[in-house]
């Protein structure tokens, strides 16, 4: 999800020098964020779906 996420933030032009208090910031966030979502919970379930969620892979499901 980061590495979505943060590639979409540095391919909108002027989101890396927008301020904290500026629409463009905010919105390229937001897009962001959405996009990664969509790409990442069909990924997470796939892994859930054959075992390999995130408690399995660290060891803490009992």
């Amino acid at each position: 999800m980061e590495i979505v996420d943060n590639a979409i933030v540095l391919a909108v032009p002027g989101a890396m020098e927008a301020g904290l208090n500026t629409l463009l910031f905010w919105g390229a966030l937001a897009f962001s964020l959405a996009v990664a979502f969509v790409i990442t919970v069909p990924v997470n379930r796939a892994l859930i779906a054959r075992g390999k969620g995130h408690a399995v892979v660290h060891q803490y499901h009992h």
